[in-house]
């Protein structure tokens, strides 16, 4: 997965407005208590981090 197709993801399901934000500022335990842009920005895999995002916001299987 790519950087582009992991936030068009995110943008889809929080709606472009709110999914940087979201990003920014919610911590997801799964990332080492990080958020979703600092793992990003670490080098975390887009596809590993959308995984931890799908599993934070309890996106059905089908969002994979």
């Amino acid at each position: 997965m790519r950087h582009t197709e992991f936030w068009a993801r995110l943008d889809d399901t929080l709606g472009r407005d709110y999914s940087r934000t979201w990003a920014e500022l919610t911590v997801v335990r799964e990332l080492d208590g990080r958020t979703t842009q600092e793992a990003l920005d670490a080098g975390v895999p887009p596809k590993q981090v959308w995984a931890a995002v799908r599993r934070h916001l309890e996106l059905p299987d089908s969002e994979r």
